[in-house]
């Protein structure tokens, strides 16, 4: 059974992850205490586990706030995030313990089990929770922090790749699942550069979509000649 402290803070992760807490939204320390019957305390430590681990910030005169998707940040992600999934990559290959290796197909099972269901939300929990396994896998001090506030924002604006729209965009889906289990492969049998392979393949095939989340559509010239009129 889980204590009130613990479900504030599994709850709150999975509503920043999954969009129920819009980003840059004020976290109400009193009323989050009243609907989980704790303290105050309880709910500062949890908002400081959360700010620790990327998912809130802490603002002068503004107290906690979900941590805001802004055009700086999305810049910076886009840069960096393949460079620090790459390394992750190898390290995981390198360092994963046969336990983890079974956490990961575990994880798998489920969001293939979600994509069959079209469980957006849980395809969304699943996936994060399957890269953040790999994260665990590479036993880096230094990466981890980096690594894990990238899947937070991957989670939050790559929604649009879990609700497909197209037939090509259910195609994308479903070769991104099959990655996974290839990535699974990859690591068992050692086969780091095959591991990098797949992880920018991965990359690649999600990318169009978590821009198209970002940028807004155009819109078609008739539109735009009757705003000019």
């Amino acid at each position: 059974m889980r204590t009130g402290k613990t479900a504030l803070y599994e709850d709150l992760k999975h509503q920043i992850l999954t969009l129920e807490r819009a980003p840059d939204e004020a976290l109400d320390e009193v009323g989050l205490g009243e609907r989980y019957g704790i303290s105050r305390t309880p709910v500062r430590d949890v908002l400081r586990q959360l700010a620790g681990e990327g998912y809130i910030e802490h603002r002068e005169n503004r107290g906690a706030r979900v941590i805001p998707m802004n055009h700086a940040t999305m810049r910076d992600f886009f840069s960096v995030a393949p460079v620090i999934y790459e390394a992750v990559a190898r390290l995981a290959v390198q360092n994963f313990r046969p336990e983890q290796l079974v956490a990961l197909q575990a994880c798998q099972a489920r969001f293939r089990t979600a994509v069959g269901a079209r469980d957006h939300v849980q395809m969304v929990v699943e996936n994060t929770l399957f890269h953040s396994l790999i994260g665990e896998m590479s036993g880096s001090m230094f990466l981890s922090p980096s690594y894990s506030k990238l899947l937070i924002d991957h989670a939050r604006i790559g929604h649009t790749f879990f609700r497909p729209t197209t037939p090509q965009m259910e195609q994308e889906l479903h070769e991104s699942c099959d990655q996974h289990d290839q990535m699974i492969e990859a690591i068992r049998v050692g086969d780091e550069a095959g591991m990098v392979a797949l992880i920018y393949q991965h990359w690649g095939l999600c990318r169009s979509n978590m821009e198209m989340f970002i940028a807004p559509r155009e819109l078609p010239s008739t539109a735009l000649k009757k705003a000019a009129v």
